[in-house]
């Protein structure tokens, strides 16, 4: 996938309250967990997605560090950031199928209490940013 066209698949939101950083890593996250990214793709440079995605490359970085300490990526020095090869992809879709009927749940009651899709999404990231602070 080029550049152009990863950074296209990214919905980064600078006015969700989530940090960049972390919004970052959940898209590649989700790419790995939705099939888009297999393990052994290579991602774009540090500076190439900076750049597209009109952000700071020490932000870039910053995700990099923590997908790879996570280890969804490996970062082979000289030549660039990888999808993890060791990534259990199986592990991360048996999990996601146990969250998905709770997810609905969650969803369904939501919106039966008038919520609407976008007051849906700020609510579940203030919860998710309110519980990585904790």
């Amino acid at each position: 996938m080029t550049v152009e066209l990863l950074a296209m698949h990214f919905r980064l939101n600078p006015n969700s309250g989530v940090p960049i950083y972390l919004q970052l890593m959940e898209q590649i996250k989700h790419g790995v967990e939705t099939g888009a990214l297999r393990p052994g793709d290579q991602l774009p440079g540090i500076r190439k997605l900076a750049e597209s995605l009109v952000m700071n490359p020490n932000t870039v970085a910053k995700a990099f560090r923590e997908l790879e300490h996570e280890g969804y990526i490996e970062v082979r020095h000289g030549a660039g950031a990888f999808i993890s090869e060791r990534l259990n992809t199986s592990e991360v879709h048996d999990r996601l199928d146990l969250a998905r009927p709770l997810m609905e749940k969650a969803v369904v009651q939501a919106r039966q209490l008038g919520l609407t899709d976008e007051e849906l999404r700020r609510l579940m990231e203030a919860e998710l940013l309110q519980l990585s602070d904790s």
